[in-house]
């Protein structure tokens, strides 16, 4: 067990009860580090760190139901991870969530105030909340999943779009961050960007059974990149955004 990057590594995982969750929780156990989830549905947390641990026995997953809207809520589970296992090397954030309109001029402005909360809040939250443990770790990475619409909106995608490229922006400032802390010898710690479409899942393709979902990204071939990212130098993946669909 264990790919060696990841092996008896700390990684938080926020989102952790959605489908792509739920897929990172099993492969980052898989790869031997210590996982760490936290979600606001307590039921869904519960059942994809349950799937997480059976798979792998004698893995070390835990969930915790934390409120990543909430700043001091967010600080308090990075320092309570740190201080629990002696350190922090990860945290992929897995927030998500959609909203749309048919047209450009029928976007309505409760959705950016909805997507803003879910997309670009949660990412200021977990990194201003965990980027000094990262940056203290010798293979600390921040692990942002995007959407090509960040770099290509559509008409009605908007408040969506907007949120993402938020997101982005912010991620990469961060990035800046790991790269002044490393001075003339480079990174040690890194915050990158994983780009797909759109993701798809078991359940979906059962739901829907004659959709193409042409350009989708499966839930767990992003775990395996999420993975992956660790695979690479800091120096490499740092401020990058690592398109896995066709790049914009």
């Amino acid at each position: 067990m264990g790919n060696g990057a990841l092996e008896g590594a700390v990684i938080a995982v926020a989102g952790a009860g959605g489908p792509a969750g739920r897929a990172a929780l099993l492969r980052l156990a898989e790869a031997g580090a210590v996982v760490v989830g936290s979600d606001n549905d307590p039921e869904r947390l519960a059942a994809a760190v349950d799937a997480a641990r059976y798979a792998h026995g004698g893995a070390t997953v835990t969930g915790e139901t934390v409120d990543l809207l909430d700043l001091e809520s967010t600080r308090d589970w990075a320092a309570r991870t740190e201080k629990e296992f002696g350190r922090v090397d990860g945290l992929v954030h897995l927030v998500g969530g959609w909203r749309g309109s048919e047209t450009f001029t029928k976007t309505s402005l409760d959705d950016w105030d909805f997507l803003e909360l879910l997309l670009v809040r949660t990412v200021q939250h977990t990194t201003l909340a965990f980027h000094e443990a990262l940056q203290r770790s010798d293979r600390g990475r921040y692990v942002l999943i995007s959407a090509a619409g960040a770099t290509k909106p559509t008409a009605g995608n908007a408040a969506y779009a907007a949120g993402k490229a938020a997101a982005e922006a912010w991620t990469l400032a961060m990035a800046d961050y790991f790269r002044k802390a490393g001075g003339e010898q480079g990174p040690t710690s890194a915050a990158a960007i994983l780009v797909v479409k759109a993701l798809v899942h078991d359940a979906m393709r059962a739901d829907r059974p004659n959709a193409k979902f042409a350009g989708f990204t499966d839930v767990k071939d992003l775990a395996e990149s999420i993975v992956g990212v660790w695979d690479q130098p800091a120096a490499e993946v740092n401020g990058k955004r690592l398109w896995l669909t066709e790049k914009s």
